[in-house]
């Protein structure tokens, strides 16, 4: 890494945990970031942020870009738990994670998202912002998965066949032996506003929306604890 990018290396823990900061404090229009991590073989690596990463105003044709690349190895285990993304009004982001991993690796990926504070009465009317997600296990695409939203996101999401008028959402993902095994015991820890599947004995997905970044992680933080078997990284309980 360089730039505005660092890693900081917490100590005493038992999985080696990596917390990504951006010195610049945040990503606007124009801004390019590359992440690459690798989970060697029988490796276990937790990587998450110091804090919300922020997407400013962009000037007019400019995009902030954010590609990040996450291998797993054989027998290794990668929990991918950045903390929330916050847009702004005027936010451009295009953004793009890939994971590609051996089949018999673990990976618990969340991507949380919140469209303006609430608490700061903040309202996005013209947001350009494109999220792919896409995770090949042995070499098949087992997800792929696509956001879009572009203009009026306050509008868009107000509309009841997509958001309710949430402001916040999160996609987890367990890619792992047996994950389909989780499910019951997730659909009963989820509000209304969430849903999980399993697309096969060993991929789950869930999907969490929530009027604003507090709710979000009140129902969210317990369904991770879950899913990892132990608590949060340090920096989601500052």
């Amino acid at each position: 890494m360089s730039g505005s990018s660092k890693l900081l290396f917490p100590r005493g823990l038992d999985a080696l945990q990596a917390v990504y900061l951006n010195s610049s404090g945040g990503v606007t229009g124009g801004d390019a970031f590359d992440i690459a991590a690798t989970a060697r073989e029988g490796a276990h690596l937790a990587i998450t942020t110091q804090a919300a990463d922020r997407v400013y105003r962009a000037l007019p044709g400019e995009t902030g870009r954010v590609e990040t690349r996450l291998v797993l190895e054989e027998g290794a285990r990668l929990d991918w738990l950045p903390q929330e993304t916050i847009l702004f009004d005027g936010a451009a982001l295009d953004r793009r994670l890939s994971v590609e991993m051996a089949g018999d690796a673990r990976l618990l990926l969340c991507e949380p998202l919140i469209f303006g504070r609430a608490a700061m009465g903040e309202s996005i009317t013209d947001l350009r912002h494109a999220d792919r997600i896409d995770i090949t296990r042995a070499g098949r695409l087992v997800w792929s998965d696509r956001l879009r939203l572009v203009g009026d996101a306050a509008a868009c999401l107000a509309d009841p066949a997509i958001a309710e008028g949430a402001r916040a959402m999160a996609t987890v993902v367990l890619a792992a032996p047996g994950a389909a095994a989780q499910v019951a015991a997730l659909r009963g820890m989820l509000p209304e506003t969430g849903g999980v599947s399993a697309l096969d004995p060993d991929l789950l997905v869930l999907r969490l929306l929530a009027i604003d970044g507090f709710e979000l992680r009140r129902h969210l933080c317990p369904v991770l604890r879950r899913l990892s078997g132990a608590e949060l990284p340090r920096p989601w309980m500052i």
